[in-house]
């Protein structure tokens, strides 16, 4: 955006601006009273004001235009030029908010460095409330599985309290999602949501990262809790969070006060602490590197986040809401997902999670012809057959055992994938593999699997006693 308004009652002034800003690239637009300079900013608020102090037949002089658009229009920075200029009407006008103040018959170099960097000032300002318009959108949640549904319950039961919650769940599964989605949801949301990353920040720094610091030199530099008064304070991986600092934040969260180093005084907080882990607690607690007090105060709410292998059902709807997503913010084509890719993403293994289906899609995108829907053809395919003159060459273990166990073994894993796949639906698996559903009944039990809840999904399994 580079539009810049002219107002200015003298016609020449207002030609000879808006020529030597057209040369430089910049679009114009002009008014030669207060009327018309209202009505252009009424229309489409401009980049940038130029605005005479002094105009003539007009009900408004330049200083009040000037109060007024700091008033409706904050992010437009204005200049000030006048004829008539003393430095009480340049301090006047700088108090009232205008961005500079140049006096005439002013120098055209003057006035293009002026404008140059007013104008890189309103970029940043525009740039920036789009950033905090982005970060103010509701983290989305994506899934319709039953393990998906059933997280997404547990977290709304706790946006509306202060209760303190730990999230925990392999890496890349969403824990920091979902803490975004209880602050954006709760009576915090308007004030800050201030990640802590653990493992990231050096164990000497912890505490005047979190706590802040006083130095005679540098006086008072807040530190992450105070940054996240108000709101909600994130520990990513609290388990790596070293054993002397776990001691000081237990202190904090009983008093919510702390010193920051090198100060004597309390500072007093309003905090709400949501925790998050890839490992077990009650683990480390029995080797001796984490706190049981402090577990106790972190888990007040444990909720888990389950794995995208419990939520395999998902993965179609999430893969979609990615190549949604890098379209609009990387202009990458939109390409739908074909049925045969569909289904190679949900039989494939996820250690990386949704972070890892996520960067996938990415890939897939860039590195791909980008025509028409995603093949399976298109995915890294781990494990796939060989193509040997027209035929598919078993690879591994199978290719080693005889014809009936290598058959019954194939129909074992097949199984059970497509089960995991569904999410235990037998229904769904049934019409899929092509069986009715009694006859898949039958054969999964001849072959020793079965299904079972497992934190509130239900998963298949094999069952090696009724299989032996």
């Amino acid at each position: 955006m580079s539009d810049i308004l002219i107002v200015d009652d003298e016609r020449d002034i207002r030609e000879l601006i808006a020529d030597i800003l057209e040369e430089e690239g910049y679009t114009t637009r002009r008014a030669s009273n207060s009327s018309e300079c209202m009505a252009e900013i009424e229309k489409e608020p401009p980049a940038l004001m130029i605005l005479d102090i002094w105009l003539k037949d007009s009900d408004m002089d330049g200083i009040d235009i000037l109060k007024i658009a700091k008033r409706d229009y904050p992010g437009v920075p204005v200049i000030i030029i006048s004829g008539h200029g003393t430095i009480e009407i340049a301090v006047a006008a700088i108090k009232q908010g205008a961005y500079d103040y140049i006096e005439k018959p002013f120098n055209i170099d003057q006035l293009t460095v002026v404008i140059g960097r007013a104008m890189e000032t309103s970029r940043l300002r525009r740039e920036n409330v789009a950033l905090r318009r982005r970060e103010a959108e509701p983290p989305e949640m994506i899934g319709s599985s039953h393990a998906f549904k059933t997280l997404k319950s547990q977290l709304d039961k706790v946006t509306k309290s202060n209760g303190r919650v730990l999230l925990s769940g392999p890496a890349g599964s969403g824990k920091e999602l979902a803490a975004r989605y209880i602050h954006a949801n709760s009576g915090r949301s308007e004030h800050p949501f201030v990640t802590v990353g653990s493992a990231s920040i050096e164990p000497d720094r912890m505490e005047e990262v979190l706590f802040g610091r006083e130095t005679p030199e540098r006086e008072i530099e807040p530190g992450l809790l105070e940054q996240a008064d108000g709101g909600i304070l994130y520990f990513d991986e609290i388990a790596d969070m070293p054993l002397g600092t776990q001691s000081k934040i237990l202190r904090v969260l009983v008093d919510q006060s702390f010193q920051r180093v090198g100060g004597t005084e309390k500072v007093k907080v309003d905090i709400r602490v949501v925790s998050s882990t890839t490992r077990d607690l009650a683990h480390e607690i029995a080797e001796g590197r984490f706190r049981q007090e402090l577990f106790h105060r972190l888990a007040v709410v444990p909720i888990p986040v389950p794995g995208l292998d419990e939520r395999c059902e998902d993965i179609p709807e999430l893969a979609d809401h990615f190549l949604r997503g890098y379209n609009r913010t990387q202009g990458l084509p939109l390409r739908a997902l074909a049925d045969d890719a569909t289904a190679m993403l949900q039989t494939m293994s996820w250690p990386g999670n949704v972070r890892q289906l996520k960067n996938l899609m990415e890939r897939v995108l860039i590195l791909s012809d980008g025509k028409g829907p995603i093949c399976a053809s298109d995915l890294p395919g781990p494990d796939a057959p060989v193509e040997h003159e027209g035929r598919a060459v078993a690879l591994g273990a199978l290719a080693t055992l005889p014809l009936r166990e290598a058959r019954e073994l194939f129909e074992r894993e097949y199984l059970l994938t497509q089960i995991n796949r569904f999410g235990g639906n037998i229904s769904r698996t049934a019409n899929f593999v092509g069986m009715e559903r009694s006859a898949l009944h039958r054969k999964l039990k001849s072959l020793g699997v079965v299904t079972a809840n497992k934190q509130g999904s239900r998963v298949a399994f094999l069952d090696e006693h009724a299989a032996g």
